[in-house]
Order: structure tokens, then C-alpha cells, then sequence
């Protein structure tokens, strides 16, 4: 295996020169930003006001409407922005759930939303359907799949409730863009290779962090001949492996995909259309020749064999012939989910099925993406030729994948899967194992009672692996490149709002620790303790890392910690407890995206400046304490975008660094107090409370 590897240091750094070209993230975010300066080109590090092209949101829709609501909202701003889809669970025919997929379906009526109900499919596969996630277009979800827009040359990003009632309610939310890595796809798979074992042999060979809360770019020859199938299936797990999104250039065989849904579509329909993909032919945008990457990640696709992730995680992956070899025996096989249940993999798994019987040890699974694919499959005879070889048919929707209703893991089973996750106990019991693997693959181990290849079947043996190709580098800077960036810091002049502070300073108090999560940064038992006051909560935090961390900070401290801060639950208590704390920053190697998303959103601001928290380290190389007064003090220049650190001992200045500039879109948010101030006030000046 040849392997090249630099660290990436820093995220948030954007190389902006006069003559630093935008990448194709940075382009589309261009077209979809509201409210930026004049000649303004947007960059990684960049916070922007966006008005996505679209936002989706399933089951979760009422708790957004509630939300929604509680803002003093009466109208959505844009009906036609807004999708509404019922997807998770929708085997479940309680009463309950039955009421809230019914006040759903009110809602969206009310105000004049497209609603798709429970069974008409999944909604990343609905907005693939139904054109709302287009090539080129900004398409958000409240739904980590989100990613999966990328198959189809649409940047879809996920985002978190409030986000979604903001957009409901004015159109617009925030969004930090990350830093952009490109990943290079060289060469041609071999015959029995599919676009799952691209990704899961990307999740497992590539399993530190490396592209952890970036923006993928997928680029190079061998996307030329991926099937938009498989494009939609890499999108999709892009989310595993740690992104924001994973994004396939426009090419031919896109438009060729578009063709083809437009005969099937017809004339009229009112997205994918003559007008839009002609358009879509003349206007294509592409990555500038001088655009600028944080790093860039190769795979040769001729070195991939089949391959399989797990047990129970998606950083665990090995080739089938290993795993074949190790007659791991199965009870469970699944082909459902957004992942791999189009109809390209369900004729997949027809073929390698056709003339066989499912395992009398087998149970196993089978949902269509979306009702359509169901029928197309149906016209096809594949969906016939799985029920006869034995499987047991779902609604189409999420079920199992999301671990509800029928056919989860049992105590002790070991399930062989076509979906994007097995994270110990989602599709089941915590004493279960998971593993994912392609359709074809899940078809075979459902014959063969065990993890093993269609070749299997018909007596042959697995092809031996060979040694995957791979690579990975950081793009170096030129000395003028470092300088460029040195003046333009210099030569910037960020605007700031009357209210919000054109300097934010604090010492540094380091808590070294990577992965703390809002379980330690707000303990679970208080979660959902409604009367529990703003005194309490600071008592409270950062209880669970550290029982002194109360008694050895102040207010207008600066948290300092590793990487990966904030992982975890959505509890939007991690961030509140903090600034009750009177803490206004938290700095970190690198965030969990919903604990940054809830911070913005509650006016906690957050930096990523890995260089700093390497600084620290070994500084502190061999304190035996959790929480540390380190003795540095930051000041962010939020007119320069600049952050300095300086030693309080002797003032030697320990670092200076351009961060993302923090436009007056994002002031704002955080001078009313944050996303739900912000939107209330938007409400006012449009007389709507």
C-alpha cells in the first residue's frame, strides 16, 4: 500500500488572494448567498446567509412546525422552497404516530407545501425523483442523508431544526463553508465492483478524521464511467465517513440521466424539464483551475475488489474474500434504505438471486427507495423474483436501517445490510453485529447463510484482494500564496454591526481532550429538567469532563479543546450551559457539525484552529489536569479576521492566523441573542407578529 500523508492544520484558514480562484462548493454556495458585500467572492471559512433552492424535512416535520409556530410565524415565506415527505416510520400505525403524520399532512396542506405521505418512498430519493435536488443547486434536508444530493451535482448539507423553522419562516439560515477536500477517483472498477465498495473501502482505509466535517469534491477519470446510481450510493455515505456533503461534477452521463427521466417524466413536469437541462448543458459550472483545496485524497478504483464494513462500524472495513473466508454465518440480510434500494440495485440483487432460495437461516429484507421504484422493478419482474426466492417485502420508506419496525437484530444475530449505517445497536440490539455491503453481496450472503460473493453460489470461490492504491496530500503553499494571505489580512476591513464587538478576548483555558461530547459538556440527567435555571445550568457544565471545572474558570474565559468537540446528541444545552457560563467562544481542533450549528444558533461563537490546540499540547505535555489556565490570551480581530495569541508572561505573540471572516449577516444573528431572535425580528419587520 502506498501512502502519502501531511496533517491538515488549518480548517478555517481561506487562502484568498486577489488571484485565488472558488472551487465548486464555493460556486454554488456564490449563487445561493444573500446579502453579501459588493465583488464579494466567498471562500472556506466564510460564514454566509444562504436561501437553499429547497429544504426537506420527513417525519420530523412537526416538531419543526411546532417550532415553527412557537416563533410567532403564521406563513411559510416560500411554499415552493419547502418538502415535506413521511419516510422513518411508517410502519407504525399507532394512534400516536398516526396523529402526527396526520397534523403533517394539515400543515403542509395549510400552507400549500408539497407533501409526499408514508409510503410514497424515502425523501433524499423523493428529491432525487422529483428534481428538487438539481445539478447546481443548494439543496438542504433536516436529515444527515442530506449528502446524497451530491450524486446528482446538487450541494445538500443537513441541517438542524431551528435551521429549518428559520427557513420556513424567512426563507434563509446561516452556514460556515468548510474546508473543501478534492477526492480522486483514477482508473476503472473491475467487473463485481460497485459504487458501495467505493465507499466503504474510502470509510475504512481512510478512518482518522481525515475529511471530518469537510466538503467533498469528487473529481478525476474514473467518475467518468460511474453509473449516478453509484454516485448517489458515495454521496450518501459521504455522511459516515464524516462530511458535510459529496459533490459529482456535471458531466455527460449526468445529462444523459436526465434525459432519461424526462421521457419518463414527460413535458410538464415543473423541475426536470426541456428548459431546465438545456440550461443545465449551456451554463455548467466547474472548479476554477487555481481554486484551493485543504487536501486532496486519492484512490485508484482498478485496485478494488469487493468490500465489507463492520462488525458495528463504518471505520472497520475488509475485503469479501477475507470475510468469505471466515464463514462469518448470518440471520439477517437487508436491501432498503436511501442508500442502495434504487432500482439499478434491485435488479442487482434479482440477478444474483434468480433461481435460488433464501437460506432457511435467513431472514431476509427488501423496501424499494420510493414507490416508483418499486413499480419500475415490479414492470421489470425483479421485485417478483426476490419475493420468490423468499424475501419478505417492506413499505417503501426507512424502517430497519433507522431501527424501526419489523426485522431488527436480535440479541446475539449477526445482519449483513445494503444500507449506510451500523453503529452498534441502531438496527437492533447492542449485542448484535452489523455489517454493510453492496446489493449484491447482501443477496449472496442471504443464499449462502453467511457473508459470502455471488461467485459462491454456483461453487466458485471469491477473488483473492489485491493491495488498494491510495494516497493522500496537502496541497503546499507558496511563499507567495503565505504572503498574499499576510496582506490581504492586513488590507481587510470586515464591517461590524452596531452591538456586536470588533474584538472578542479571553485567556485560554485548555481542556485536552478529543471526542468530548454533550454528555460531558452538559450531563444528560439535566436535559430535560425544564424549570433548571441559568445559574444551575453554569454550575453544570462540563460536569461529566471535569467535576473542578466550575471552580477553576471565570466568565469571559476561552474553552480550548482537541478535535471533534461536541459530538454527540443535538441537546442545544451543550452550547447554552456554556454561555451561561458568560463564555461567548469556544475554540477547538475541529467541531461536531450539530454542536457548531446549535451554537450559532443560541449566539455561542466557535473557531477551529488546529495549530493552536498542537501548540498547547506540547506545552502541556505530561499536566496531569483536565482543565488547565494555560496563561495565553486570544484576541479575535473580528474587523481583520485575524486571531493572535499572545503569551500573558512575557507577551511573545505564540500565533497569528486568518480565520473565516464573520460578516455582518452572522453579527447579526448573534446580537439578537441568535437564530430564533433573529428570525423573530424578521417576522416583525414583515408585520407577521
Amino acid at each position: 500500500m502506498r501512502l502519502q500523508f501531511h496533517r491538515f492544520l488549518s480548517q478555517t484558514t481561506a487562502l484568498r488572494s486577489s488571484t485565488t480562484g472558488q472551487n465548486l462548493t464555493e460556486k454554488i454556495v456564490q449563487k445561493y448567498a444573500v446579502n453579501l458585500p459588493p465583488n464579494k467572492l466567498v471562500h472556506t471559512g466564510d460564514y454566509v446567509t444562504i436561501k437553499p433552492a429547497h429544504c426537506m424535512s420527513h417525519d420530523n416535520s412537526w416538531p419543526v412546525a411546532t417550532k415553527f409556530m412557537g416563533l410567532g410565524a403564521k406563513k411559510v415565506k416560500d411554499n415552493r422552497q419547502i418538502v415535506c415527505t413521511l419516510d422513518h416510520d411508517v410502519q407504525n400505525k399507532t394512534e400516536k404516530n398516526l396523529t402526527k403524520y396526520a397534523n403533517i399532512e394539515k400543515f403542509a396542506k395549510e400552507q400549500g407545501i408539497d407533501f409526499y405521505p408514508a409510503g410514497r418512498g424515502i425523501g433524499h430519493q423523493i428529491m432525487i425523483e422529483e428534481g428538487y435536488a438539481f445539478p447546481l443547486n443548494l439543496t438542504v434536508a433536516s436529515d444527515s442523508h442530506s449528502n446524497t444530493y451530491g450524486g446528482v451535482g446538487s450541494l445538500g448539507t443537513p441541517i438542524v431544526r431551528t435551521d429549518a423553522a428559520s427557513i420556513w419562516a424567512t426563507g434563509q439560515t446561516w452556514w460556515q463553508i468548510p474546508p473543501v477536500a478534492k477526492v480522486e477517483l483514477k482508473g476503472k472498477l473491475q467487473s463485481g465492483v460497485t459504487g458501495k465498495d467505493i465507499i466503504v473501502a474510502l470509510c475504512g482505509i481512510f478512518n482518522n478524521d481525515e475529511v471530518l466535517n469537510h466538503a467533498i469534491e469528487f473529481v478525476g477519470d474514473g467518475v467518468e464511467e460511474l453509473p449516478i446510481d453509484y454516485r448517489l450510493t458515495i454521496a450518501n455515505m459521504t455522511t459516515e465517513w464524516g462530511a458535510l456533503s459529496g459533490l459529482f461534477p456535471i458531466d455527460d452521463k449526468l445529462i444523459e440521466f436526465y434525459e432519461d427521466r424526462l421521457k419518463k417524466l414527460g413535458p410538464n413536469h415543473p423541475r426536470i424539464n426541456r428548459e431546465t437541462i438545456d440550461a443545465l448543458k449551456q451554463g455548467s459550472l466547474a472548479s476554477d483551475d487555481n481554486a484551493k483545496y485543504a487536501k486532496h485524497l486519492v484512490i485508484d478504483l482498478n485496485t478494488l475488489s469487493p468490500y465489507v464494513s463492520g462488525p458495528n462500524s463504518v471505520k472497520v472495513s475488509n475485503p469479501l474474500s477475507k470475510l468469505s473466508h471466515d464463514n462469518i454465518a448470518i440471520n439477517k440480510a437487508y436491501l432498503v434504505s436511501c442508500t442502495n434500494s434504487r432500482l439499478s440495485d434491485i435488479q442487482a440483487a434479482a440477478d444474483v438471486l434468480k433461481g435460488h432460495k433464501v437460506h432457511p437461516n435467513v431472514e431476509f429484507y427488501v423496501a424499494a427507495a420510493s414507490s416508483l421504484v418499486q413499480q419500475d422493478a415490479e414492470a421489470a419482474g425483479a421485485w417478483q423474483t426476490i419475493i420468490d426466492a423468499g424475501a419478505k417485502p417492506l413499505p417503501a420508506g426507512c424502517g430497519p436501517c433507522i431501527g424501526l419496525g419489523t426485522g431488527l437484530l436480535k440479541d446475539g444475530e449477526v445482519g449483513i445490510s445494503a444500507t449506510n449505517r451500523n453503529f452498534k445497536g441502531r438496527m437492533g440490539s447492542k449485542d448484535a453485529l452489523a455489517y454493510l455491503a453492496s446489493p449484491e453481496v447482501v443477496a449472496a450472503s442471504a443464499v449462502l447463510g453467511k457473508i459470502g460473493a455471488p461467485e459462491e453460489i454456483g461453487g466458485g470461490s471469491v477473488n483473492p484482494a489485491t493491495e488498494i492504491v491510495k494516497s493522500i496530500d496537502l496541497p503546499k503553499r507558496s511563499e507567495g500564496e503565505q504572503e498574499a494571505i499576510k496582506d490581504e489580512g492586513a488590507a481587510a476591513a470586515v464591517e461590524v454591526l452596531p452591538g456586536f464587538p470588533k474584538s472578542i478576548q479571553g485567556e485560554l483555558i485548555l481542556c485536552d481532550a478529543d471526542n468530548i461530547n454533550t454528555d460531558g459538556i452538559y450531563p444528560g440527567k439535566y436535559t430535560y429538567q425544564d424549570d433548571i435555571t441559568r445559574e444551575q445550568m453554569a454550575e453544570v457544565c462540563m460536569e461529566n469532563y471535569d467535576s473542578e471545572f466550575k471552580n477553576k474558570t471565570k466568565s469571559d474565559d476561552i474553552i480550548i479543546s482537541g478535535y471533534n468537540f461536541g459530538t454527540g446528541s443535538s441537546r442545544e444545552q451543550a452550547a447554552t450551559c456554556i454561555l451561561a457560563r458568560g463564555m461567548k467562544l469556544v475554540v477547538a481542533g475541529s467541531f461536531g457539525n450539530i454542536f457548531s450549528r446549535n451554537s450559532i444558533n443560541n449566539a455561542l461563537l466557535t473557531l477551529e484552529i488546529p495549530d493552536l490546540i498542537e501548540k498547547l499540547r506540547v506545552k502541556f505535555k505530561g499536566i496531569d489536569e483536565l482543565t488547565i489556565r494555560t496563561g495565553w490570551f486570544l484576541e479575535w480581530d473580528v474587523t481583520k479576521a485575524n486571531v493572535t495569541v499572545t503569551d500573558g508572561a512575557d507577551g511573545e505573540v505564540i500565533l497569528s492566523q486568518q480565520v473565516g471572516e464573520l460578516g455582518t449577516n452572522l453579527q447579526d444573528i448573534i446580537v439578537k441573542g441568535g437564530l430564533e431572535g433573529w428570525v423573530k425580528s424578521e417576522l416583525q419587520k414583515e408585520g407577521q407578529l
